[in-house]
């Protein structure tokens, strides 16, 4: 099984990509948003980390933004009692669709919590920060202070781009893209079938 991991910026398209390749998809933040509405065990331990912000279950994601907002170091601190929850979901997805030729990662913080594993494809998502800007300001939740933060949790752009295998350029345009993740696809299997 080639397991490929998509990284960039926040709002490169990692999301758009993962569907695009039409491969099985772990989606970190899908599986976040359903422990905060579901896990009881996981809302008693950051209700007892973090009293004065976490009082009602299902957690309520602005409830978890104020936190960030009021302590950058609590985002670490949110990390170490969800983290634990979302691998356990990895290994459960990994082990389910283990006789696929491949599957995809949509994992905002594969790099920096160190998820990445020796035979792993990482592809990175170079975009224009023009465009990044325009999604994100379309997006329900639009908040400049806490991506501002949520990106200083990860790796610089250079960073990330030096760790990967690939860079696929996401122009946004829906007809070239899937023209692109096609030949991205293809590439892939062509270089693991020949290495």
């Amino acid at each position: 099984m080639i397991i490929i991991s998509l990284v960039g910026d926040i709002g490169s398209g990692k999301t758009y990509v993962s569907r695009l390749l039409k491969i099985p998809c772990f989606s970190a933040d899908t599986e976040v948003k359903k422990l905060y509405k579901n896990n009881k065990d996981c809302f008693n331990a950051l209700k007892r980390k973090f009293p004065k912000f976490i009082k009602t279950f299902p957690i309520k994601k602005k409830d978890l933004s104020n936190l960030i907002k009021n302590n950058l170091s609590y985002l670490k601190k949110i990390g170490l009692i969800v983290h634990p929850f979302i691998r356990k979901k990895l290994k459960i997805f990994l082990k389910k669709n283990k006789d696929k030729k491949m599957v995809v990662l949509d994992i905002p913080l594969y790099l920096e919590n160190k998820m990445n594993k020796k035979n792993d494809i990482i592809v990175f998502l170079k975009t224009k920060k023009k465009d990044v800007e325009k999604i994100l300001k379309k997006r329900k939740n639009y908040d400049k202070k806490l991506l501002n933060i949520l990106r200083k949790s990860q790796f610089s752009l250079i960073k990330k781009k030096n760790k990967s295998n690939y860079v696929l350029i996401n122009n946004y345009n829906s007809v070239i893209m899937k023209k692109k993740v096609n030949m991205l696809k293809f590439t892939i299997l062509n270089d693991r079938n020949s290495s």
